[in-house]
């Protein structure tokens, strides 16, 4: 039969602008490799190695066993979203309740639902960076700007809020925070996070805090947007997700908190692109929150003895630098020292590990730093032990 040709495909012009997540590009060129015998060490994915908490699971199974397949509330299970809005409560003192939360398909679509509800063409949006490789194409995505603030790698990448503060236009719409920061587990303390949210309230602009890593930290106090919400009830939003504290990646359950008006468009933005989330997997993000902290702090425990690994190994090969991360499970270090020809930046610098020493990590240039690479320790220590070794085998040559 002839194969008829018609027109090239035109794309949208928002298509057309957006890349494939540089994450998830090497997730997918490590699984290439794996298929084909390839032994990787695989430091890309922000992926907990831990299993999903029995109880989760066992819920789960037990729902689906039931035959709690069907759609349920679009904004999620209220059982769910009243949880959520509890801990918060219970944790912070914030006044949500469960109406005023939506739960979502992963915090990823949270903050992509909360773009496309808030920004519009000639916003600007204010954001530390190095920061996750999702945050600009989203606002880009939404037509609005991002307006990048640098963080310091000899400062630990502390988020602060005189130069946030300091990038504010008349054309701001929204400050977006992510502490503990993926990827370079910067902290924001408790006092610049109450600047920037006052500051905010003050001009009537959004403080959208992404704390999908908030359990995860090692030597700072906690600091939460949700503490500040009662006082600054029309200013806050809060994004949280399931994947990262109890190792429930796949299970693509997030959620997030805030305003009455802010989480009426969310859901119905959300009714138009995914209905509910999967209705059995909010069952088992019930029964983890309920019951599986004893887990979390299993897995913070060790987290916590694996960062003293990889950075001990890291700052131990020539020409790299690294500041111990505050929290998250990323280590960021500076290897432009390390820069040859055929590795002469980050991008090339990941490309030459994956092919010379098969070990994944994601350059710095998807974050905002092409003098940096990003490994994720959620990863077992024999994975890091000779992931490291590759590393400082491959660059010694």
């Amino acid at each position: 039969m002839p194969v008829i040709r018609s027109a090239p495909v035109k794309l949208s012009a928002r298509a057309a602008a957006i890349g494939e997540s540089a994450t998830l590009r090497v997730t997918r060129r490590a699984a290439e490799l794996k298929a084909r015998g390839v032994d990787v060490m695989d430091f890309g994915a922000g992926e907990p190695d831990f299993p999903s908490p029995k109880v989760a699971v066992e819920a789960a199974r037990q729902a689906l066993a039931d035959g709690f397949t069907r759609y349920t509330p679009g904004s999620g299970l209220p059982e769910l979203r009243a949880a959520v809005a509890e801990v918060y409560q219970t944790r912070w003192g914030s006044p949500w309740k469960g109406a005023d939360s939506v739960i979502t398909v992963g915090g990823k679509a949270a903050l992509f639902q909360l773009a496309l509800a808030l920004f519009e063409a000639g916003d600007e949006v204010v954001l530390p960076s190095p920061c996750w490789v999702s945050f600009p194409e989203q606002i880009l995505f939404a037509g609005a700007h991002p307006v990048t603030v640098p963080t310091a790698v000899d400062d630990g990448f502390r988020i602060h809020a005189g130069p946030l503060l300091d990038a504010v236009t008349p054309r701001t719409r929204a400050i977006l925070l992510n502490s503990p920061c993926n990827p370079t587990g910067g902290v924001i303390s408790p006092e610049d996070l109450r600047q920037v949210v006052a500051f905010a309230a003050e001009r009537g602009l959004i403080v959208i805090s992404d704390e999908t890593y908030e359990r995860f930290l090692y030597d700072v106090p906690p600091a939460s947007a949700a503490a500040l919400a009662a006082e600054f009830p029309d200013t806050v939003v809060l994004v949280g997700s399931f994947s990262k504290t109890y190792a429930m990646t796949g299970w693509r359950l997030g959620y997030l908190l805030g305003p009455g008006p802010i989480i009426r468009a969310v859901e119905n933005i959300q009714s138009h692109a995914t209905s509910n989330p999967t209705s059995f997997a909010m069952v088992g993000a019930l029964a983890a929150l309920r019951h599986a902290e004893p887990e979390v702090e299993v897995m913070v425990a060790e987290y916590r003895a694996r960062r003293e690994i990889i950075a001990d190994g890291l700052n131990a090969i020539p020409g790299f630098r690294l500041r111990p991360p505050h929290g998250a499970f990323y280590a960021f270090p500076e290897v432009s020292a390390c820069f040859r020809p055929g590795r002469e930046n980050s991008m090339a610098m990941a490309d030459y590990l994956l092919e010379e020493a098969a070990v994944a990590v994601v350059p710095g240039a998807a974050f905002g730093a092409d003098d940096h690479i990003r490994l994720s320790f959620a990863c077992s220590r024999a994975t890091l032990a000779e992931g490291l070794a590759r590393i400082a085998a491959a660059l010694a040559r």
